[in-house]
């Protein structure tokens, strides 16, 4: 069920690693960047829904809900919601609750994770929260580990070569360039990616998004309109450990997502011009355009060969990961799928295209969440 629900003010940090920001910090700049841009007040916002996932790990701090409801002089009601890296997707799908309900008119969602703090060691241990701890971890497995074998799989599947899997962090790192918001602007060639050292057979450096503090927040509303209404919320869920699955190179919960989506807004998937995907890793961009429906499976790198051939080039039908996706523009955990929204939200405004989609999973695709945007002004 979709009301007249509008995006209508949004606001983030730059993404990277802000070492003289604390969380409250980080929250509060994309708050009032939100405000600022929105036609409300602060005292209008009836509701907080913030999306964290690493905080007691990471900055020994539980209760974001509180702190965010702190920022506002009136304190409204908070709540915080995790879903492992698709947090911000599943926080704004609450907050679009709230919204059709009735129970709120104007709700503000803060997506944010303070990472670079501790050590490599302990945020690769948090991160594998998100993965199944009975059946995975004992393994010595961690993220990179796991996307390295669903990797190893689809080249053996597809035929994908090294050479061509290059090809995605490249084009997501030229994009990045234009973002003033990005962890990375300055781009690399296909065999930097390559040459880049190995992390988990066949990734390399250059395969995976960083360690990232940041947040992003955004206000829906049905009480005021704006040019972006939110054309759909859907979220699914897969079991949590990939050894439980059918087939590793496919994520159900992302076609699940994705054809409820298409559904709720009215619309077909050739409708769809811009495109914010949750590339955590390179081999999972591929996955997601083909779970998506924009290609056959073992066609993902097709895509990329042509974006990445014409460089600049207008006519090109799809923008993918416009911002830098999570690979250039940084993967703050919990801000991620908010920061997608948004940048679908700006890149629809600034071109006039009409239809936008963000894809926001969690662990390897355990849960998704799908948002389709629509430029009404």
């Amino acid at each position: 069920m979709i009301s007249n629900i509008h995006l209508i003010g949004a606001g983030q940090t730059r993404f990277g690693e802000l070492w003289d920001k604390s969380i409250r910090d980080l929250m509060e700049e994309a708050t009032d960047a939100a405000i600022a841009n929105s036609p409300c007040t602060a005292l209008d916002i009836d509701l907080i829904v913030v999306s964290n996932m690493l905080a007691e790990v990471t900055n020994g701090q539980a209760h974001l809900s509180a702190i965010a409801s702190s920022l506002l002089p009136h304190h409204p009601p908070a709540i915080r919601v995790e879903s492992a890296c698709g947090s911000g997707a599943f926080a704004l799908h609450t907050a679009m609750a709230m919204l059709e309900s009735g129970r709120a008119r104007n709700v503000l969602v803060i997506g944010v994770e303070k990472m670079t703090d501790v050590s490599m060691e302990t945020v690769a241990s948090a991160l594998m929260g998100a993965a199944d701890s009975e059946q995975e971890r004992p393994a010595g497995l961690t993220f990179p580990g796991i996307f390295g074998l669903i990797a190893q799989r689809y080249m053996h599947d597809f035929g994908l070569s090294r050479e061509d899997l290059s090809l995605v962090s490249a084009v997501h790192h030229r994009n990045a360039c234009a973002n003033p918001f990005a962890q990375f602007r300055s781009e690399i060639t296909p065999d930097a990616v390559s040459s880049s050292a190995a992390v988990a057979d066949p990734l390399r450096l250059l395969d995976c998004s960083p360690i990232s503090d940041g947040a992003a927040a955004c206000i829906l509303s049905t009480e005021h309109v704006n040019g972006v209404r939110v054309a759909a919320s859907q979220i699914a869920s897969d079991s949590l450990s990939i050894i439980h699955r059918p087939v590793i190179t496919s994520f159900s919960a992302t076609k699940d997502a994705a054809e409820r989506a298409l559904t709720e807004a009215g619309i077909k998937l050739k409708e769809i011009d811009v495109l914010e995907t949750h590339d955590c890793f390179s081999i999972a961009a591929l996955i997601n355009l083909e779970d998506l429906g924009f290609c056959d499976p073992g066609q993902g790198i097709n895509i990329y060969k042509d974006i990445f051939a014409r460089r600049g080039d207008s006519g090109i039908a799809l923008g993918v990961n416009l911002s830098g996706g999570l690979k250039g523009c940084g993967h703050p955990v919990a801000a991620t799928g908010i920061k997608q929204v948004i940048d679908v939200a700006k890149q629809l405004q600034k071109t006039g295209r009409r239809y936008g989609l963000a894809h926001n999973f969690g662990g390897a695709a355990a849960t998704c969440g799908v948002h389709i945007l629509e430029n009404v002004s």
